[in-house]
């Protein structure tokens, strides 16, 4: 690593660590995460996701993504969806929704190319539905795969968000180049540090190492293990499988 790209690296650490600052509105999401974590009733969650009209559309929309057409779950209340999917999953699609709104507003070209990691995201998410239909007697949760595979490239979305604030408060931006570099080289450790920077939940960040090959796992039906044959298949490895 040059001496510029860990002095990139070590401001991108900075400001990963500020979570208003790279996911934004947190009005929502941070008494959410309260609640949660203090395991309050699920009335509380579905109160406070309720308070944001637009988010709770999101969910309600959500909440159907990871079934197939002819499921039960579509069409139902947000308090029904809400409570089928669980308070884990709640902030998971939670917090993809406002990081996603963040994203919207991040300058060009940073918002082009952060869109096109999304747009993969979305399209590893929906093959891992995909291939979870496909499995016969398979008692994965749905939502559990498809808010895991949601974080399939969080690592780069995050560092290219973080990189993107770095420079609009800079006289002299950093060079694309220098960033490219430390996706190419550095996307493991962006990961695991954009999971501890942001606290995510520990089941998150273990099935994720387990979903790129970087632990290993007993449950062969757990949803790292389901999502590493989809990323195994699309080359999205960070530690590719050997032969």
């Amino acid at each position: 690593m040059t001496e510029l790209e860990q002095q990139v690296l070590t401001r991108i650490r900075a400001i990963m660590a500020n979570e208003e600052q790279v996911i934004g509105r947190r009005g929502v999401l941070l008494p959410l995460k309260q609640a949660i974590i203090s395991d309050g009733d699920i009335r509380v969650v579905i109160d406070i996701v309720a308070g944001d009209p637009a988010l709770s559309a999101h969910l309600l929309w959500r909440s159907s993504c990871a079934h197939g057409s002819g499921s039960s779950s579509k069409n139902r209340s947000l308090k029904e969806a809400l409570v089928r999917l669980g308070q884990v999953n709640i902030y998971r699609y939670a917090f993809t929704y406002y990081l996603k709104e963040r994203l919207d507003e991040l300058p060009e070209p940073y918002r082009k190319l952060v869109h096109g990691y999304w747009h993969l995201t979305e399209g590893i998410a929906h093959a891992a539905v995909d291939y979870l239909a496909e499995l016969e007697d398979c008692k994965t949760d749905p939502d559990e795969l498809h808010t895991l595979a949601l974080f399939s490239v969080y690592g780069q979305i995050i560092a290219l968000t973080a990189f993107a604030h770095m420079n609009a408060d800079l006289e002299e931006s950093y060079s694309l180049g220098v960033m490219k570099s430390l996706i190419d080289t550095q996307q493991q450790t962006l990961s695991v540090e954009a999971f501890t920077a942001l606290n995510m939940d520990p089941e998150l960040s273990r099935e994720f190492l387990v979903a790129h090959n970087i632990e290993s796992t007993d449950w062969e039906e757990s949803p790292g293990m389901l999502l590493r044959a989809v990323l195994a298949k699309k080359g999205l490895l960070l530690n590719p499988l050997t032969a």
